[in-house]
């Protein structure tokens, strides 16, 4: 306890400094960011954001008439001073999401599933544990409709990530929904859990081979693994969290791939050479043609711009509790987009 009222004064002006800093010192870098004049290239923008903190950066640009750009700045592996590669592996999170849902296209154009068939049909023994599984259809998981409580969103769930899909499906048992089908939209892990569930029964394998054999193998994606376990770990840029000491590569958070790798799906996807005949109309009914991730150490952006007719690919080894780092990264993507028009325009 502190009996001293200078000392009880102090401290509370210290207190009160360290809020200020804590509020004010990040939106400022941000807007830092944003006003600071535009670099010529896109690799002074790189090496302009490893000032900004990021420990770790790679850009993958795909453009119409150009050959492929690859750029990287700042470590690979910071305690053994590796500087970052362009061709490393990353944890690619979300994105695979596009990736699940190119896979139930290509079932539903074959008819192995259907759309509008609900949780109900496909896992009846979730009747009673998920509200609404009667009401809930693959189409309203896929898009992120079903109102079903995301298991990520459980207290400290970054901490001890679950392993398993019963683990995972445990957090959110019981749980009421937060809406009604269909009335409003909510990104749900917990909706692709059920979804690659529904597939491994409906396959009966992992549907992960059946992605290799229907998106990757055709696309020669050679540098595209379901999990960690399936790759050289020193291959994999390192991922540091702010206020955690370690590098988090050796935590399996599913997907990685290399920037490029992500870049030709995403140039596939979006041109339609990934699709037979019927498919694209039936993707475009439900998802989207961009995406975004993140886990802990690892934030991935794969988006189409159609101004330049170019996919990019941002990867970005460092993340923050307050997701600061993810508003300072979409600056930073959205000053790379400025450069690659201004240098179309010169």
């Amino acid at each position: 306890m502190i009996k001293n009222k200078k000392a009880k004064w102090t401290v509370r002006v210290l207190l009160l400094i360290g809020t200020i800093v804590s509020m004010f010192f990040v939106p400022w870098l941000l807007l830092k960011a944003w006003i600071l004049p535009l670099p010529d290239t896109v690799q002074e923008q790189l090496d302009e954001a490893i000032g900004h903190g990021f420990d770790g950066m790679i850009v993958y640009i795909d453009q119409a008439g150009k050959t492929p750009q690859y750029y990287a700045a700042g470590w690979h592996n910071r305690e053994s001073k590796i500087p970052a590669k362009p061709q490393a592996l990353f944890k690619i999170a979300s994105i695979s999401k596009l990736y699940d849902a190119v896979a139930v296209t290509k079932l539903v154009s074959t008819g192995r599933l259907s759309l509008d068939k609900t949780i109900a049909d496909y896992l009846p023994e979730l009747v009673g544990i998920i509200e609404n599984a009667e009401k809930i259809t693959l189409r309203l998981m896929i898009q992120h409709r079903s109102g079903i409580p995301n298991f990520t969103d459980a207290p400290n769930f970054w901490v001890a990530p679950t392993e398993t899909y019963d683990e995972s499906l445990a957090l959110i048992q019981g749980k009421p929904a937060n809406f009604e089908p269909g009335e409003d939209y909510e990104y749900c892990n917990t909706n692709y859990l059920l979804i690659n569930k529904i597939m491994d029964n409906t396959l009966g394998y992992d549907n992960f081979l059946f992605i290799q054999e229907e998106i990757l193998m055709p696309l020669n994606l050679n540098n595209t693994f379901s999990s960690l376990s399936e790759v050289n770990i020193e291959d994999v840029m390192s991922g540091y969290h702010v206020g955690h000491p370690f590098d988090l590569k050796e935590n399996d958070y599913g997907m990685h791939a290399t920037a490029e790798d992500v870049g030709t799906f995403l140039r596939a996807l979006n041109d339609g050479t990934l699709f037979e005949q019927g498919e694209q109309e039936i993707y475009s009914s439900i998802y989207e043609y961009e995406h975004s991730g993140w886990v802990p150490g690892y934030q991935s952006f794969a988006k189409y711009n159609k101004d330049l007719d170019a996919v990019l690919i941002q990867f970005y080894s460092t993340t923050d509790p307050k997701l600061y780092n993810w508003n300072l990264s979409e600056i930073i993507n959205n000053r790379i987009v400025k450069i690659l028009k201004r240098q179309k325009s010169s």
